[in-house]
């Protein structure tokens, strides 16, 4: 009996303590339930919920004429809960009844699964009772529009489960045009695993005003996936718009000019700008870079890559000579007739071998001598190099361009210091090595020029608007008032016009219409992988147009291929130029209309005389009727108004006498006097006007005339 009561208390104890154990966690479930329910559950809240970030639209950027440049247009993700209250009431009546003709739209219109497909996926995901079923993946806003009209989806986001995240995709309408300036705006995955922007051109120098404000989601994260809780939303605030100062249309025939040339000569890569003169605006940059398979594309900002020159630097040496006062335009200049000639320490080369012996500085620029710049240099600066230097600064040469974009490289230049080689860096710079600026510099300066003295700040933004609103507008900038006296101005304008009409840019600018100035480039290129023993050249031409008015200042800047056959400025970069100044002169050059007006009457108009057998001849080919009264070499011809029958009389000419030569034309006066040992000076065109020597003066030797021609 012991041993049996034994047993027993042994079980009612286990009993007891079992029913002991089971009161108090039923009392700890009860009091975790109602005493400590809500903290347990904001815990699980705080687990499985969290708040995501919501991107704004990003800003458009247009063009001056408010045509769209880069712009985001939004995409979507499509998705299901099928454990929403719609579908799952009433046993799935909405489901059922909506699934065949919602699978049959969907294949119907996007035309990538058959119905049957669609039907089994969308049953699957059904029966699996998934909370974010990926349905569709960057759906287009046209497409979207179409998507919420089929069945299912109609009957709101209650009933049909449908879940709709919207995000955007950058996109430029214009494709290539102005693509490097306008930029990119793209993200990536980094190392670390956040998302990173990877913006250039203006999508990087304006990403905070174009980005805007992001807003805010809460978002419950299940086994099925993250699920948007309506009404806990903060909505974003939108990017701000960017208004360029770029014309897509002159954009459009910079880029084609550029393009066709680039593909004609297989040019490594190349950019052309347009500037308005009077503002500093840039209407049109143009980069193409050749790809490996021999397309060009915009990969790079050419505009501001830093490069040597080449001969579009000796503005600055002009300029800078011209206004220390060391050099006037019409000095002599010896350039020699064999093509190179020690300066100082440095043995120069000119690329092409000068027209005469002998130069005056404004043609040594027009001709692009390297010895003769580099001549004037050194006797401008030989003593003080460095002070070379303060012109380039004046003129904005060593500092990076102050345009409105990022990552602007720095100009780089030897050093000019006299004890550390300055004088024959110096020498060097000023024909365009050792120095190193972006053609936007080298467009600035020029402009400069154009717009007689005043640098204008180059720059790409006009405004910034919000909702149509102007919330900060740009104007031009005046960088310096003046970057030389008039004169000095006058006379670099007037050697860049000589260098259309006599110098290195005459055969590329030959028979235009309207007056050009500017200044053709070519250097040899050594940099990074590049050595001179490739044979490739940068070939430049900078200039303005019309040059009685100038309205646009342009740069065209190109690369070569290897021993390309056609690498200087005036053949590879000029007919660019040219191209573009012509269509821009068409389309937006005001046309002057002339003033009519009546001319005085000048009684030399009708005043002739030259080779009495020339005359005769002329008058015989034109059949004129005459009186020939003649017995020598020289004649003239005197009309009146109402004279029907002039008189051809001789005209009387004594050794060592200066004769009468007004009436002829150039070429008979030339010939007349040279054969008299006299020394003639012209200004003018046409026939001989006056003479500064009276008829009858007698003649020494060396004796000098100066004839006005009309």
């Amino acid at each position: 009996m012991d041993t049996k009561r034994d047993i027993l208390w042994r079980v009612y104890v286990s009993f007891i303590g079992i029913v002991v154990l089971c009161v108090f966690i039923l009392g700890k479930a009860f009091y975790i339930q109602r005493v400590q329910g809500d903290h347990w559950r904001s815990m699980s809240d705080s687990m499985h919920q969290r708040i995501v970030e919501l991107d704004a639209d990003r800003g458009t950027i247009y063009s001056e004429d408010g045509q769209m440049l880069s712009t985001s247009l939004p995409q979507f993700d499509i998705y299901l809960d099928f454990q929403a209250d719609g579908l799952r009431d009433k046993n799935g009546k909405v489901f059922r009844e909506n699934i065949d003709s919602f699978a049959y739209a969907m294949a119907s219109f996007f035309n990538d699964k058959t119905k049957s497909r669609y039907l089994l996926e969308l049953k699957e995901g059904y029966r699996k009772k998934s909370r974010y079923y990926a349905l569709k993946k960057k759906m287009s806003f046209e497409d979207y529009k179409a998507f919420r009209q089929f069945p299912l989806v109609r009957l709101g986001r209650n009933k049909s489960g449908v879940i709709v995240e919207e995000s955007s995709i950058r996109l430029s309408p214009f494709g290539l045009l102005a693509n490097r300036t306008i930029g990119l705006s793209r993200e990536h995955i980094a190392s670390n695993g956040k998302v990173k922007k990877q913006n250039v051109g203006l999508e990087k120098s304006y990403d905070s005003l174009l980005t805007g404000q992001k807003g805010q989601r809460l978002v419950r994260y299940t086994s099925a996936g993250p699920i948007p809780l309506e009404g806990f939303e903060t909505e974003p605030e939108n990017g701000k718009d960017i208004f360029t100062t770029i014309d897509v249309n002159i954009q459009d025939i910079a880029e084609n000019a550029l393009l066709k040339q680039m593909e004609f000569s297989e040019a490594q890569y190349g950019t052309c700008m347009v500037m308005e003169t009077k503002t500093g605006k840039l209407k049109a940059i143009a980069n193409l870079g050749r790809r490996p398979d021999g397309s060009y594309w915009e990969d790079d900002n050419y505009a501001l890559r830093v490069t040597e020159p080449g001969s579009t630097i000796k503005l600055v040496t002009l300029l800078a000579v011209l206004d220390k006062g060391t050099s006037k335009l019409d000095d002599l200049v010896t350039v020699g007739k064999e093509g190179h000639m020690v300066v100082g320490p440095r043995d120069i080369n000119d690329a092409e071998r000068s027209p005469k012996e002998v130069l005056t500085v404004e043609e040594c620029f027009a001709h692009s001598s390297n010895v003769g710049m580099g001549w004037l240099a050194n006797k401008a600066f030989a003593q003080n190099p460095a002070e070379f230097r303060d012109y380039l600064h004046k003129y904005h040469m060593d500092v990076k361009s102050p345009v409105d974009l990022n990552n602007i490289p720095n100009p780089r230049l030897a050093p000019l210091a006299r004890n550390s080689g300055g004088v024959m860096n110096m020498i060097t710079m000023s024909f365009g090595y050792a120095v190193q600026v972006s053609p936007l510099q080298t467009l600035t300066l020029y402009n400069a020029v154009a717009n007689q003295g005043k640098m204008m700040k180059p720059y790409l933004v006009n405004s910034i608007r919000q909702d149509g609103k102007a919330i900060k507008e740009f104007a031009p900038t005046v960088m310096e008032e003046s970057i030389a006296a008039p004169g000095v101005i006058k006379a670099a304008q007037q050697s860049m016009e000589m260098v259309i009409t006599e110098g290195t840019g005459k055969y590329a600018f030959k028979d235009m219409n309207f007056p050009i100035a500017g200044k053709t480039g070519t250097a040899h290129v050594a940099d990074g992988d590049t050595k001179y023993g490739h044979g490739v050249y940068q070939a430049s031409f900078v200039g303005y147009f019309p040059a009685n008015d100038p309205q646009y200042t342009c740069i065209v800047v190109i690369r070569s291929k290897p021993h390309a056959a056609i690498h200087y400025g005036g053949t590879l970069a000029g007919p660019v130029f040219r191209e573009v100044a012509t269509k821009l002169y068409a389309m937006y050059v005001p046309v002057k209309v002339p003033v009519m007006f009546a001319a005085k009457k000048d009684s030399s108009n009708f005043y002739y005389a030259g080779g009495t057998e020339d005359l005769k001849n002329v008058y015989s080919r034109m059949d004129l009727k005459y009186s020939d009264s003649t017995a020598g070499d020289w004649s003239s011809v005197l009309y009146t108004r109402n004279d029907t029958r002039p008189v051809m009389k001789d005209k009387q000419l004594a050794k060592k006498t200066m004769p009468d030569v007004k009436g002829m034309g150039l070429r008979d006066a030339l010939y007349l006097l040279e054969t008299m040992g006299v020394k003639v000076s012209v200004t003018g065109k046409g026939k001989v006007k006056t003479q500064s020597l009276q008829p009858g003066t007698v003649l020494t030797k060396g004796a000098a005339v100066v004839l006005e021609l009309i």
